[in-house]
């Protein structure tokens, strides 16, 4: 069989009525291949795929996301006990977490509370003034927080366990939602899928302002299009994930800096374990992949393993990804980094981390050089081979590593202390510019 038919056909399918899509399959039963990464390691992922009957929805709206989330019991919000039972989810059109009961949509004025503006806070705040650049406080900085909790009863969405959200074309999109899959420490959220599906614009109205975050401050964003926190098995895949009308070009300057209103893509954090992403495509966001948290996460050692396979990074500024404890694998992966504003890197190596990469493809300019693929934040080692770069004066392929450690001080370890077993998409550097942009993102019917 050819490469790309063992790609296409490599998939358990368990069949439950549910919409046919144009070949014939079902996306929506559709379960993890037993050697797909990470996520194939103890009970694999299944979703929602024992769903009976009456756990499958079409929905079509927020309204009815959160009511399939919930058993088909209608609400307003999305309840922090979702339910467990298996179901699957199917997505027509677009659905714009941004809305209100009636699927009106809602602006950030909407969302203000207890007479906050952000006038009134940039001319409580600004740094020029002769207090200075001031940490923000009191009654306004308590209407920003309440504005910015009015928004996140909108668009935080919690999935539960055994659970599969799937576009039911390829222009299933859902805009402006937190998909935040969380469980805890003695509860983990466990056995999820999310694929075909586009995910644009995550946008918080109301980010932090940070005067003493780097040079100028910052602003500093919540919600992420998909956060894992404290969950495990899960498959996301043939997805993409993009800003499109609030993209930072389009965002202004407020106090000398971009008005950051976005955070991570997928972020994987909290002890969370055995992810696999794969065949997405990430594009036009800064700040897109964490995995791990913070630097002291005892809970995390020995979790935050994490397959990344297949995907394309896209004018992505940093994190793709940046990680903390896990053992990462990166393989097939294609990274255009020409025309990305303000790009950082690619690999963020951070405490404890044990990132595998292999069989990579960067496209770059003539200005790029390869030791800006790594940063090193409090990491020490990682493991780099068959690395391919695009570009005028490169030669192929390139040792990734050694180029960081020529520039940069402490050497980085060329040993990431293990070696990926769960590969059986993994192949030559060569084929990855072609294979991804042709397979990356929702299915092409």
């Amino acid at each position: 069989m050819s490469v790309i038919g063992r790609m296409w056909v490599a998939f358990v399918v368990v069949t439950v009525m549910a919409p046919a899509y144009a070949d014939g399959r079902d996306l929506g039963t559709e379960t993890l291949h037993p050697g797909n990464g990470w996520a194939a390691s103890g009970a694999g992922v299944t979703g929602g795929s024992a769903a009976v009957p009456a756990q499958i929805y079409t929905v079509t709206n927020r309204r009815e996301l959160i009511a399939a989330l919930n058993n088909g019991v209608p609400s307003s919000t999305s309840p922090s006990t979702p339910s467990n039972e298996p179901k699957i989810i199917y997505v027509r059109g677009t659905i714009d977490a941004n809305v209100d009961d009636d699927n009106t949509p809602l602006t950030c004025d909407n969302y203000n509370q207890n007479g906050f503006t952000l006038q009134a806070f940039l001319d409580a705040f600004d740094p020029t003034l002769p207090a200075g650049r001031v940490v923000p406080s009191g009654a306004l900085e308590a209407a920003r927080i309440a504005s910015q909790m009015a928004q996140q009863a909108r668009v935080r969405i919690r999935p539960g366990s055994n659970t599969t959200i799937v576009g039911l074309d390829n222009d299933a999109t859902i805009r402006g939602a937190w998909l935040d899959i969380r469980g805890s420490a003695t509860a983990p959220r466990t056995n999820i899928i999310i694929r075909n599906i586009t995910f644009q614009d995550t946008y918080d109205c109301f980010p932090a302002w940070a005067p003493n975050d780097g040079a100028l401050g910052a602003w500093n964003s919540q919600y992420d299009s998909i956060s894992l926190r404290d969950t495990t098995n899960v498959w996301i895949d043939h997805n993409t994930f993009e800003d499109r009308t609030t993209a930072d070009e389009t965002l202004p300057l407020h106090f000398g800096v971009i008005f950051q209103i976005h955070d991570g893509l997928v972020d994987i954090t909290n002890a969370s374990d055995l992810v696999t992403v794969s065949w997405n495509k990430f594009r036009n966001h800064d700040k897109n992949m964490l995995i791990g948290s913070s630097d002291n996460a005892p809970l995390d050692v020995g979790k935050l393993r994490v397959t990344l396979h297949h995907n394309s990074f896209d004018r992505i500024g940093q994190r793709a990804p940046r990680v903390r404890f896990g053992q990462v694998h990166l393989y097939n992966n294609l990274y255009d980094v020409r025309d990305t504003p303000n790009y950082g890197y690619s690999w963020g190596v951070g405490i404890q981390s044990q990132i595998y990469a292999e069989e990579n493809v960067f496209i770059a300019e003539r200005d790029f050089t390869v030791d800006q693929i790594i940063d090193r934040f409090n990491g020490t080692r990682l493991s780099a081979s068959g690395t391919l770069v695009a570009g005028p004066r490169v030669r192929n392929p390139v040792d990734v590593i050694a180029a960081w450690n020529a520039v940069n001080d402490p050497d980085l370890s060329f040993d990431a202390g293990w070696v990926p077993t769960l590969n059986f998409e993994l192949l030559p550097g060569w084929t990855t510019p072609i294979l991804v942009p042709l397979f990356a993102g929702p299915f092409n019917w």
